[in-house]
């Protein structure tokens, strides 16, 4: 009833006002002189101008629009309804003609299209501009004052919503940014305030209680100083996500979250080529093996935006795939999905899962990877790593697939591990499959992604939340870091860009102390390390390296399309070894840690399983 009462006044607005407009251009026409004959002619077409008009602004949607969010569209459609109103009149006005005059004289409708534009937008934007000052008075009364980092698009975008939000709860005072050119400038009716530096000044001049960074194309360096200049200010600091996590486009206030480690840690936004990305994806048939973990669900996720076919979710663990499977559901209700509960390690419900699917693209995402559970469950690791990777490479083969994507590690290079030995033979087996198959067959390889199962990060997390110690195996461990959403991005681009048998390796940047990440995840959390929170320092755990590469010193990389992709160009697969090797693991019923080893050694010759003391004697 309220939508219905608001439309009825703003009829009987606009039918005063397009008769104002008519009236007065009359008078501007004859210098305030109206003669008699067009008063006359103005009240007897009067009534049927202005019901032309009204149906014209109803046609145009003129009574559908919130105009307390007016923008620039909205005027276009006032100045097209205005001007099509404008023509029907005209039309209408050879009706009244007497005499061959017209009732009225043809600039009166020339200038009363212009006073109705003015009118008719200027009642339509005073209305926003009394609603947005309401809200804003409002909020100076009773919210909480946030001060904006970043006066681009993204925090025109912050202060916009935090505008639209018709609560007490956000008044956004102003913007801070280091571009000399935007000093002092006003953004939304809200001033520049001054550079990152000015910060703790402008929290005690405000008062401000919360500190926005809008900056999501920033790099994490960046990100990292803006933090320790708010971080003594004792306001709530929050972040808007980056570009990645944008995946719309669009800025909301839910978005904005408090600032994690993530945000610390990332860089550019990563591009990708989406009409490309579309080509090999949409109405397609897609499978994404491990579709429950922290990279296949979010490999899901990203594929659904790419309107396939079919996507189908396989997975071992029933619970993880019922959970991606039931939040895919919710969020893309038109998308053919197929949960499949099956062990990589099976061939024949592998094959099939491929005779009932068909698919077109595979992501192979499953497998074990914690590296010290796997040094005491080696044969489990060689089974689902190797030979569940092989069982659906060969499937892949077997029934046409188009590309073929291994999910790989940095692990694999120079293997220490039984994890990362694992996950290079099953490199070996892609690479031997590329050779023969008419198959795209290819692997990424890429370091730590931040936030996955068993990853420090959520580790670090309930440490701090219990009070700590928080545990570092060692001062100089370093490890290369990812956040999900940046790896999955760039993995479905290089699955866009393989002709077979590449292994493309990500450029994960500079690597990371893990005693520095533990340091700053104490400070997000509002404590100081080593006094709030202790770091203890535990040993370096068994198959575990001080550092990864990402390349050996046999490999050579190439550069591609991307500049955050290279392909590494691997020592050649020696073939009978490889068959031999998947020979004697098909039909082994179980090996021993001792068994595997030398099984692995046979394949990659510099493979020693070092123990922790002596790995940790190499940094």
């Amino acid at each position: 009833m309220a939508r219905y009462r608001w439309m009825f006044i703003f009829i009987v607005v606009d039918a005063v006002l397009v008769n104002m407009a008519l009236l007065l251009a009359l008078w501007l026409r004859f210098d305030g002189n109206i003669p008699a004959q067009y008063y006359a002619s103005y009240r007897s077409t009067a009534l049927l101008f202005t019901l032309v008009w009204l149906i014209s602004f109803y046609a145009f949607g003129l009574y559908a629009r919130m105009w307390q969010y007016a923008s620039v569209n909205d005027l276009l459609s006032i100045v097209g309804a205005v001007t099509a109103g404008v023509f029907v009149n005209i039309s209408l006005a050879y009706f009244y003609m007497e005499g061959g005059k017209f009732p009225l004289p043809r600039t009166v409708f020339i200038i009363a299209w212009l006073l109705n534009v003015v009118l008719i937008g200027g009642f339509r934007f005073s209305w926003r501009l009394f609603l947005k000052r309401g809200i804003h008075f409002g909020r100076l009364r009773a919210g909480r004052p946030v001060l904006i980092v970043g006066a681009g698009e993204a925090g025109a975008a912050v202060a916009r919503e935090l505008n639209n939000q018709n609560n007490h709860h956000h008044v956004p005072v102003g913007f801070v940014d280091d571009d000399p050119a935007k000093q002092k400038m006003q953004l939304f009716g809200l001033p520049v305030l001054g550079t990152r530096e000015d910060i703790p000044r402008l929290v005690d001049r405000y008062a401000i209680e919360e500190i926005i960074i809008a900056m999501p194309s920033v790099p994490g360096r960046v990100i990292r100083e803006i933090v320790e200049i708010c971080r003594p200010t004792g306001a709530k600091l929050r972040i808007l996500p980056g570009i990645y996590e944008l995946i719309d486009g669009k800025v909301t206030v839910s978005q904005i979250r408090n600032v994690e480690v993530e945000d610390l840690l990332g860089r550019e936004p990563v591009k990708v080529n989406l009409e490309e990305i579309a080509g090999y994806l949409e109405d397609r048939i897609v499978l994404v093996t491990g579709a429950g973990g922290s990279i296949g669900s979010e490999l899901c996720r990203q594929i659904a935006q790419f309107n396939p076919r079919k996507l189908i979710l396989l997975g071992h663990g029933e619970n993880s795939i019922f959970e991606i499977h039931r939040e895919l559901s919710q969020g893309y209700p038109e998308l053919e999905l197929a949960p499949a509960i099956v062990d990589v390690r099976d061939a024949a419900s592998v094959n099939r899962l491929f005779v009932v699917h068909r698919p077109h693209v595979v992501f192979h995402a499953a497998a074990h990877k914690h590296v010290p559970l796997m040094e005491e469950n080696a044969f489990e690791a060689l089974k689902n790593n190797v030979w569940g990777t092989f069982n659906v490479a060969r499937a892949a083969h077997d029934y046409n697939v188009r590309t073929f994507v291994l999910i790989s590690t940095d692990k694999a290079v120079n293997p220490v591990s039984i994890m990362g030995a694992t996950k290079r033979v099953a490199e070996m087996v892609v690479q031997e499959m590329a050779l023969k198959s008419k198959t795209c067959f290819a692997a990424v390889r890429f370091g730590n992604v931040l936030g996955s199962r068993g990853s420090v990060v959520p580790i670090f997390k309930k440490q701090i939340a219990s009070g700590g110690p928080v545990t570092v195996t060692h001062p100089e461990m370093t490890r290369y870091f990812m956040t999900i959403p940046e790896a999955v991005q760039l993995i479905i681009q290089a699955g866009a860009m393989a002709r077979g048998g590449e292994i493309f390796v990500l450029d994960m940047g500079e690597p990371v102390k893990i005693v520095e990440l533990a340091e700053t995840m104490i400070r997000l959390s509002g404590f100081e390390p080593g006094e709030d929170i202790e770091i203890v320092f535990t040993g370096v755990r068994p198959g575990e390296k001080l550092s990864e590469e990402l390349l050996t010193s046999a490999e050579k990389v190439n550069s591609t399309r991307h500049e955050r992709i290279f392909i590494a160009r691997p020592e050649p697969v020696d073939s009978a070894k490889l068959n031999h090797f998947l020979s004697v693991l098909g039909n082994a019923g179980w090996l021993s840690e001792e068994e595997a080893v030398a099984l692995l050694q046979g394949l990659i010759p510099n493979f020693r399983k070092e123990k922790w003391n002596k790995v940790a004697q190499v940094g």
